[in-house]
């Protein structure tokens, strides 16, 4: 059969460069068309990996059905509730996938997660840092009036005293928790007798509700190596727990102790006194869990990689080296590292500019051609999510979904 000159540059020149190597075969969809399909609400059937813009932020939904399974299964046979965090992920259709499995409601970050859940169904909402200023504040009254079951926490008197008073003129009943500090310095008071102190003015106001104790130790949930992670903490978490317990003793109302991460959910589920698991990244996962080591070896798979950003090779004049479409602006650039390669193997990945990063192929499993998609895990998933609108939901080499990242952003 005789090629065209047009036929024979698509062709007949890649063959010659590689010939071994076939570009798979798109559906023919190009942005528009997928766009067309979303706004017809007429389903995503039909769409595969090879026709998404590039990069893309991709959920394997297998490995995301697993993790949510395990986490929920675990909370039930250790007798803990489930509030995970949506820091993570911030997009009200997980969250609704995490309450279906059994979770109380969701942990949220900011007043923006907060209203974006709220708006999508979720409720028992718990909002972990401080609610402090005008517009915060107001914000969370409006949101109180219509989710009731809104809990938010306070780490000073003088923030008490400010939303007892927004509460009273807004004619909410705020639940509150008592944010303790294990050792960030963060946010939180310290733990002991100012922490029991502020859980009994808290009690005392007439438009708040104590309900319990908050306290998040972030600083052990990526200590490496699970022995030490253990040991730390233990040895943190314990002054928390203590403050909760002599809160009990003095009879007051908090029924709730939330803390918990994704590095000691199998950890801080066996302390005494815990009431709640508040972890995140279990659901999506990073490289910089799966750096910290699990209980049985160096490497914490727990729970399986959900989260990959697709690129695609568009560059490769050299043997050893490609390049990708996905660069600075594609990652959270906040930890020391950048992302792995997830597919294919064997591949290694550096930030090459805002646009492009660099693959070395000495490793690779089979030979890189122009046009090859590539799937990254993303260094740390929580601010990494944050950089995308939607995230594409796949089984294998289609999509089978396309869900909003609805919280993203501040507002």
């Amino acid at each position: 059969m005789k090629h065209s000159r047009r036929e024979w540059f698509r062709v007949g020149l890649h063959a010659a460069v590689a010939p071994t190597i076939m570009i798979p075969k798109a559906s023919a969809y190009d942005i528009q068309e997928i766009e067309g399909k979303l706004e017809s609400g007429t389903g995503i059937a039909g769409v595969t990996k090879n026709d998404l813009p590039t990069p893309s932020l991709l959920l394997d939904l297998d490995a995301f059905e697993s993790n949510i399974r395990r986490m929920a299964d675990h909370a039930s046979e250790n007798g803990l509730d489930l509030r995970p965090h949506a820091k993570t992920h911030k997009c009200s259709e997980i969250a609704t996938r995490q309450v279906g499995a059994g979770a109380l409601g969701v942990c949220v970050a900011t007043i923006r997660e907060a209203e974006a859940m709220a708006a999508a169904g979720i409720g028992g909402l718990l909002l972990t840092s401080e609610s402090v200023g005008l517009n915060k504040i107001h914000r969370l009254m409006r949101l109180c009036k219509r989710r009731p079951d809104t809990m938010a926490v306070v780490d000073h008197p003088s923030n008490a005293a400010e939303l007892d008073e927004a509460a009273g003129s807004a004619g909410v009943r705020l639940n509150v928790l008592v944010d303790v500090d294990p050792l960030g310095r963060r946010t939180g008071i310290p733990p002991g007798s100012d922490a029991v102190a502020l859980a009994e003015t808290v009690d005392r106001l007439a438009n708040l509700s104590l309900k319990g104790v908050h306290g998040y130790c972030g600083a052990s949930s990526h200590v490496k190596g699970f022995e030490d992670r253990k040991r730390h903490s233990e040895k943190y978490m314990g002054p928390v727990l203590e403050s909760h317990a002599a809160m009990v003793r003095k009879g007051l109302p908090v029924e709730i102790m939330s803390g918990a991460s994704t590095g000691t959910y199998n950890i801080d589920s066996a302390l005494e006194g815990m009431t709640e698991l508040q972890v995140g990244s279990y659901a999506l996962m990073d490289v910089d869990y799966r750096v910290i080591g699990g209980r049985g070896g160096e490497v914490y798979d727990d729970f399986g990689n959900a989260l990959h950003v697709l690129a695609t090779v568009i560059s490769k004049n050299h043997d050893d080296i490609a390049t990708v479409d996905a660069g600075l602006k594609a990652f959270a650039t906040d930890r020391s590292f950048g992302p792995d390669v997830a597919r294919p193997a064997g591949l290694t990945y550096a930030f090459r500019g805002d646009e492009h990063g660099a693959l070395t192929l000495a490793d690779s499993e089979r030979e890189i051609v122009l046009g090859d998609k590539i799937e990254l895990v993303v260094p740390h998933c929580d601010p990494n999510v944050n950089l995308y609108d939607r995230m594409y939901c796949v089984r294998g080499d289609y999509v089978q979904q396309v869900w909003k990242i609805d919280a993203r952003g501040h507002v």
